[in-house]
This record gives C-alpha cells, sequence and structure tokens, in this order.
C-alpha cells in the first residue's frame, strides 16, 4: 500500500509543478489553486507513504521520478529542449533510484 500512495504524491507533485508553469507567476487563479492543492495532496501522501517506506527510499523515488515526469512534460506540453545533458541528467536519476532500491535502503 505504501508504493500506491508514494504513486499517488508522485502524480500530485507533478501535477503541482506543471499548475504553477501555468499560474504565470501565480498570477492565474485557478492554476494557482491547483499548485497548492497538489503540494498539500503530495505531502500528506508522500507522509503516509513514509508508514511502510523507508525515507531515502520513498524520497528518492518521489524526488527522481518527478523530476523525470517534470522534464517529460516541460518537452511534451511546453516544448522545452532536450539536448544530451538533460537525457543523461534523467538517465542518472532513474539509475540513482534503482541502485538504491537494489542496494537495500530499506
Amino acid at each position: 500500500m505504501g508504493y500506491v500512495m508514494l504513486a499517488g504524491a508522485i502524480a500530485a507533485e507533478v501535477a503541482a509543478t506543471t499548475a504553477m508553469k501555468y499560474s504565470e507567476g501565480f498570477s492565474r487563479l485557478g492554476p494557482s489553486l491547483v499548485t497548492l492543492l497538489g503540494y498539500v495532496l503530495s505531502f500528506l501522501l508522500l507522509a503516509q507513504t513514509l508508514k511502510s517506506v523507508s525515507i531515502g527510499t520513498a524520497y528518492a523515488i518521489w524526488s527522481g521520478i518527478g523530476t523525470a515526469a517534470v522534464a517529460a512534460l516541460g518537452l511534451l506540453l511546453f516544448g522545452e529542449g532536450l539536448d544530451a545533458a538533460k537525457i543523461a541528467g534523467i538517465v542518472l536519476i532513474i539509475g540513482g533510484v534503482v541502485v538504491l532500491n537494489l542496494g537495500g535502503a530499506h
């Protein structure tokens, strides 16, 4: 159940970060409210995750997958560039999360 909560926390954080871009510096009410709600929900779900998943593992997955997802959404929704450095960074983040999990960070 912890990893289901973690997936929800990641989804809420990615939605909040994306909404923040749409908020145009918090000058648009709707996206600003989605940002606030998304971050509150993300932290609530992350806190529940920590009841059954170690903090190092949970945070690495939450931040790593969140970062990679936001980078992908930046490319798809906002036409942000994707170069070799960004690709390498995303691969290293995902690789780090995998190594952390395989290395027994429980």
